[in-house]
């Protein structure tokens, strides 16, 4: 259980990367990864793949006896009866060993874990702010020099975000409120607000849940956010809680992961996640411009997801997990303080971005993607991609160009973490994805701005509800996260899926996709 318990190491992720790259012209762009994939991350895929080994070889082992048999008449099956009477030794050590391996498969297979359904808070349209409100209440704060205002004027504009995004009530305030009771407030309305939807459009009953995993950044007060929200429902008295803070907007996908795990040791039972982020006490009222881009990109959100273990649930589920991979650059000292919080020169606190920022996602993706490769590309692609390495590392000729593998043949739809414009045109660049790969991850910087963990199922809110989502297809989360963390969380659908009831999207939908101005 180690692996999430992570002490607070701040909360950002590639969000301001944008404003930065356009700072920091030397520093544009993330790497091209794909030339210098470290062979050990492609013998950890391939770990995964061979960790079910025995389940491939039993498989077609299984199909060609079914097979066999199917040929047989009733003449051979007299025959092979006789046999068997005559080993009756050979028989029985046969079925033994047959019972025993059954009997090890059942019992240490991983349990199948299903997603019921998950909502999206939409907040009340008087929270909405635009940019010419933004910039009057940040010059009325007298905060913000103009050097600053100017400055966050300029990233508003090339940030990809649309003039329907939301901020808490405290900060719509003049001067802003920021404190803790504010704070509880921000926070209480988005969860309660996103488990209320949840609990109404799948019918269960909070008595049901089993498993609560909450994970918030940079808010984590006492009592904790998962006790709040035991105290509002009435969980039950044994509920396994947890809550995760300083992880980044990658948390979301570590929370799924821990809520997997659970559902491994706990049968038949119901496990929520929330995943959100607090705005409201930790507004930068400084004017260091690396600290400066949260308040730009950062808005208002929170999702409630409910998975289950339970075979029942299967048939009204909408997805199923296939995967999660997590890749962690914490032990690297420029990784782990590209976003770190502290405070100014004048003691006032904020999320710093590095200049290094852009180049550290990079590395971290590389590595992710390298692991993720062999457990989702076709065979095919696995092959050439792993030749083509190989040839690189053992002739040393850096004219032998890499294979970029086809990501696209592994996934219908990619929800990337709407961190910002710049992580999304570089993601759809190295990954050589089209427009519509990413316009989920666009649209939802547009409408909803970086809501931090939940904006990768606001991105697929939209893909349902533009009637995108049939039986079969595979879904890639991935998500990036101060540490510095890249995580993965791959689904498949079901049945064809409908948006849920009280879809952030319903009544919006139809205006999307949006020309994004240069």
């Amino acid at each position: 259980m180690s692996n999430h318990n992570e002490a607070a190491d701040g909360s950002l992720c590639c969000s301001g990367a944008d404003p930065v790259v356009r700072i920091k012209r030397a520093r544009k762009g993330l790497p091209d990864f794909v030339q210098s994939v470290n062979l050990k991350y492609v013998k950890l895929g391939y770990h995964h793949l061979m960790s079910h080994f025995l389940t491939l070889c039993l498989l077609p082992l299984i199909a060609i006896t079914l097979l066999q048999a199917s040929q047989m008449n009733y003449q051979d099956f007299q025959t092979l009866y006789l046999q068997l009477q005559l080993n009756l030794i050979t028989v029985l050590l046969v079925s033994a060993i047959m019972v025993f391996g059954s009997t090890v498969y059942i019992m240490t297979r991983p349990r199948s874990v299903y997603l019921v359904d998950y909502a999206c808070y939409r907040p009340p349209d008087h929270l909405q702010v635009n940019f010419n409100k933004f910039m009057d209440h940040s010059r009325l704060t007298g905060d913000f020099d103009e050097s600053s205002l100017e400055f966050q004027r300029k990233i508003l504009e090339r940030s990809g975000l649309g003039v329907e995004t939301y901020l808490p009530e405290a900060m719509h305030c003049v001067p802003p409120r920021p404190s803790m009771s504010t704070a509880r407030e921000e926070a209480e309305q988005v969860m309660f607000g996103a488990l209320d939807n949840l609990f109404k459009s799948t019918n269960v009953k909070p008595k049901d849940i089993g498993i609560l995993v909450v994970n918030c950044s940079l808010f984590n007060p006492t009592p904790s956010l998962s006790a709040m929200i035991v105290n509002k429902y009435g969980l039950r008295g044994n509920i396994q809680s947890f809550n995760l803070g300083g992880m980044g907007c990658s948390a979301g996908v570590i929370a799924i992961d821990l809520a997997k795990d659970m559902l491994q040791v706990h049968r038949n039972t119901c496990a929520v996640v929330v995943s959100t982020e607090n705005i409201t006490q930790n507004w930068y009222f400084g004017n260091k411009k690396s600290m400066l881009i949260p308040n730009c990109l950062f808005r208002v959100g929170c999702a409630a997801t409910l998975l289950s273990n339970k075979a029942s649930e299967k048939r009204r589920a909408k997805y199923k997990l296939v995967h999660v991979v997590r890749t962690h650059k914490g032990a690297q000292d420029t990784a782990f303080r590209c976003v770190y919080q502290e405070q100014d020169d004048h003691g006032k606190t904020g999320v710093s971005l590095s200049k290094d920022l852009m180049a550290i996602a990079g590395g971290a993706l590389k590595t992710n993607i390298t692991t993720l490769g062999p457990l989702v590309l076709p065979i095919s692609e696995q092959l050439l991609f792993f030749v083509t390495l190989v040839a690189r590392k053992l002739c040393n000729d850096a004219k032998i160009k890499p294979y970029i593998p086809d990501f696209k043949l592994a996934f219908d739809h990619f929800c990337i973490h709407a961190g910002g414009r710049g992580v999304i045109d570089e993601l759809e660049k190295n990954l050589q994805l089209s427009p519509i790969h990413v316009e989920a991850s666009r649209m939802t910087l547009h409408r909803f701005g970086n809501t931090s963990s939940s904006s990768i199922w606001y991105e697929l809110a939209y893909t349902e509800a533009k009637g995108r989502m049939k039986k079969g297809h595979r879904v890639w989360q991935i998500a990036f996260g101060s540490g510095f963390k890249c995580n993965s969380a791959v689904w498949q659908a079901l049945r064809n899926v409908k948006p849920s009831p009280n879809s952030p999207w319903q009544d919006c939908v139809d205006r999307y996709p949006v020309e994004m101005a240069n």
